[in-house]
This record gives C-alpha cells, structure tokens and sequence, in this order.
C-alpha cells in the first residue's frame, strides 16, 4: 500500500512540471516554415519583423531528453520545427505541450499535429494545416489555404485565392472577405456537419453543393438548372460562373450568404 501511496505521488508530482523553450530565426522576405509535433496545440501569428520566432511551453512534461523533445533547424530560408511528447506517460494529471510560432506576415507554411487545436492569425501566403483530432481555427488570413482534420471544426476568414477545407467530422464556417477571387476549383467538404460559406458581393463561380441529409439555401443570384436542383443538391452559376465551388456534407445543412 505505501509503494503504491509512493508511486502515484511521484506521477503527480510529475504533473506539476511546466517547462519552456524558444528560438529565433532570422530569415528574409516570403521564408518557408514546417512545424510538426505528435501531440499539442499549434498557434502561428503574424509578427511585424522579418525573424521567425518559436516558443515551446508544456505542462506536466519537462523539455529535454527524457521528457518533450524539440528539434528546430534553418536551411537558408526554411525553418523546420519538430516537437515530440513522450510516447508512455502517466494518465495523472493535466499534460499538454504548445508550440507557438511568431513569423512574418507572409510566408509557406505547413503545420501538421497529430492531436490538438490549430490556429492561424493575420498569416498570408501559402497554408497547409492538418490535424488528426481538433479544430481548425484561421482569423484574417489569406491567400492558398488547405485546411483539414480528422475530427473537428474550420472555421476561417480572410482574402482567398484558392480554399480547400475538409473534416471528417464537424461544422465549416468560411468567410471569404471582398477581393477574394478564384485561382482554381475550391472544395468545402464535411463528413458529418452543416457548412455556412459567406462570399462577397459579385463572386463568379460555377457551384454544385451537395448534402446526403439536410437543407440547402443560397441568398445569392444564382442560375439553376432545374434538373440538378432539389432539397439536397444545387447546382448552377454564382455571377454568371467560374471556377467549381463544391460543397460537400454527409449529414448538415448548407448555407450560402453574401457579404
């Protein structure tokens, strides 16, 4: 009974670490950045500099060999950023990493977690972010933005060139601000969930939204053929057409507004 009193304060004891860890880069205009962990909560904000600077803080872990371990290295002008949690731990207790990324207002970043939140402030440029289980959440963003997790919601607004947003499970919301434009066919895809897109006024696209179980509604002009339009699918021309804007859900409503 005492070994087991002695083990477990020892695990809690443990939960109380907390530990931190940054770097600074710097890099020139437009720089590229990867950032990866197994498991943590990803946040990438604009800087008004010309350095791209990381900070990794945790709880219940220490930082180093035996606990999380942070890789961070710069090739020219690439920043790669690789954090990896412990892989047998105690369940006691609170345990979280966070790895934070202070960069230039724009650049190419790729962002992939295995298991946590990600989000994305005032970046601009091209964005790929992926994670196995949370939500996706970008504020005045722009540019190319890919977008996907296996199990939570995306929300996101700014100025869009190109969207691809995909969930297996959870609700879309997309706000496309004025100036965004089609470069190329967007797709907004949920598993299970309702998707709202809001696009401004005048935004030319050729739409086929899709829902296996729930209502559409478009407050836009749109041109219909009648044939391809029911309670569960729309398919025509937003501003006399353009490039695909598929909507996709399994089971949710649609909802397309305009600005």
């Amino acid at each position: 009974m005492t070994r087991t009193i002695v083990v477990l304060a020892a695990a809690l004891a443990g939960c109380a670490y907390a530990d931190d860890w940054s770097k600074r880069f710097e890099v020139t205009a437009k720089p590229e950045l990867r950032v990866e962990t197994d498991d943590g909560r990803v946040t990438l904000k604009a800087g008004t500099g010309s350095a791209i600077e990381t900070r990794v803080t945790t709880k219940g872990w220490t930082i180093g060999e035996n606990g999380v371990r942070v890789n961070a290295r710069q090739s020219g002008n690439r920043v790669e950023i690789d954090v990896r949690v412990p892989r047998e731990h105690f369940s006691f207790g609170d345990r979280w990493a966070h790895v934070e990324v202070i960069v230039p207002p724009e650049l190419r970043a790729e962002v992939h977690t295995g298991d946590g939140h990600i989000t994305v402030q005032g970046v601009r440029g091209n964005l790929r972010l992926n994670t196995g289980d949370g939500g996706i959440d970008c504020d005045d963003i722009g540019g190319s933005v890919e977008a996907r997790t296996g199990d939570g919601a995306i929300k996101v607004n700014g100025r869009f060139d190109s969207l691809d947003l995909r969930t297996n499970d959870g609700s879309v919301n997309a706000d496309a601000a004025p100036g965004s434009k089609m470069a190329g066919p967007w797709r907004i895809h949920t598993g299970d969930g309702g998707v709202t897109v809001r696009l401004p006024q005048g935004f030319a696209a050729d739409l086929n939204a899709q829902t296996g179980d729930g209502h559409i509604s478009v407050d836009m002009p749109l041109v219909t053929n009648s044939m391809k339009t029911s309670e569960n699918t729309v398919k025509g021309q937003l501003n006399g057409g353009g490039p695909t804007l598929r909507i996709e859900t399994g089971d949710g409503s649609i909802r397309i507004e305009k600005h």
